[in-house]
């Protein structure tokens, strides 16, 4: 049985999307590092045998300079410090990386006097033999971030996306908006059962709640465009690549109408088989 653990490379074209594949595999539960450099691998490499890292992924480029060219060298002690190695080179046509870089207005690191095309030429030439031993070259020039992380799940997990996360914070507007959330929606405009002396101590679990909130012509009302917006909105956020969404629901205190919310909208996304969590925050203060 092969105990090894892995240990990616990622190299390429300034410009062609390094910065997004180490991020896909940092959300697959890698051990990521940035920029590292190639003189620096082998005592990488026995720091994370150390200390028990099993999966890696890290990127070397140009931008270590005149280290670079240690690297080739460097990754053959990889298999001997117990860990399967692969490259992953990224690269996109001349064009492409020429707009991209106009839309950022970052600079090249190998340009001169301001000449990207000029950077481009030579980080191809200088990236020559890493690309040769590169065991997957994509060529991300028309790829869409959601694209490059189904190549990159294909190719190195053997697997599709899985499709979204979406977790549901109810929330008091008295103890603060969750600073995670994507979505924010103030649910205060609802009938609220805080002054019924009967059911201020009840949640928005109880079915007393739930009666009291969902009676109201406006409540009604919501429910169907909430679900109704929803209902455009997931599969969108899917074709882009959106791999975890946060939806915030937010009362006064966060224990009646945010509540009640936040279990219709789960309910909703359940029986559409979606992965759901729910948390509510301030059901206890």
């Amino acid at each position: 049985m092969n105990n090894k653990g892995k240990f990616v490379i990622i190299s390429g074209l300034s410009g062609a999307g390094k910065s997004l594949a180490v991020n896909f595999f940092e959300d697959m539960n890698y051990f990521c590092a940035d920029n590292l450099l190639p003189a620096l691998l082998p005592q990488f490499i026995i720091l994370c045998k150390r200390s028990e890292v099993k999966n890696v992924a890290i990127v070397i480029d140009v931008r270590g300079r005149k280290f670079f060219k240690e690297l080739i060298s460097g990754i053959s002690n990889i298999h001997e410090e117990a860990f399967n190695s692969q490259i992953l080179f990224l690269e996109a046509k001349d064009e492409i990386l020429l707009r991209r870089f106009s839309e950022t207005r970052r600079k090249h690191p190998l340009a001169l006097k301001g000449r990207i095309l000029e950077g481009i030429k030579l980080e191809k030439k200088q990236l020559e033999e890493i690309r040769s031993a590169a065991d997957k070259i994509i060529d991300t020039s028309h790829l869409t971030p959601k694209h490059l992380k189904n190549e990159i799940l294909l190719h190195f997990f053997n697997k599709k996306a899985e499709g979204i996360n979406i977790n549901i914070v109810s929330f008091g507007f008295k103890y603060g908006i969750p600073l995670d959330a994507d979505l924010v929606y103030d649910v205060r405009f609802l009938p609220n059962p805080f002054y019924e002396k009967r059911l201020q101590n009840l949640t928005g679990r109880h079915k007393k709640i739930k009666d009291y909130i969902s009676k109201e012509k406006i409540t009604q009302q919501f429910i169907k465009k909430l679900f109704d917006l929803h209902h455009f909105l997931i599969p969108n956020y899917v074709k882009e690549g959106k791999s975890n969404l946060t939806i915030a629901i937010g009362c006064t205190g966060g224990k009646h109408r945010s509540i009640f919310i936040a279990e219709r909208l789960a309910h909703f996304f359940k029986k559409k088989h979606l992965k759901v969590t729910i948390e509510h925050r301030d059901l206890n203060k």
